[in-house]
């Protein structure tokens, strides 16, 4: 029983996944941004995260990559936000 309900519940992931792909495409990206979020897709939320860095929010692409656990991606705007208050500081 617990292994028909896990794969119900992937099944469900998988489509609900198809569906944000489609938002995407069709440019409904926050449409296809709380399917992901939802369904944990990180693929999706690390493609939602590239374009609002494509349209400059950087704090709304950094929230998605953390949420997609990538790294490589959140650590560069990390750096980029250090350096901002690093020069901040140093204008003070």
């Amino acid at each position: 029983l617990i292994a028909g309900v896990w794969y119900s519940i992937k099944k469900q992931k998988v489509i609900l996944n198809r569906k944000g792909n489609e938002l995407f495409n069709a440019g409904n990206i926050e449409g296809a941004r709380r399917i992901y979020t939802t369904t944990g897709y990180s693929d999706g939320l690390t493609r939602v995260g590239d374009k609002y860095m494509e349209s400059n929010q950087s704090l709304k692409a950094l929230k998605q990559y953390v949420l997609a656990h990538n790294k490589g991606k959140s650590e560069a705007i990390y750096e980029k936000i250090a350096s901002v208050i690093s020069q901040l500081l140093k204008e003070n």
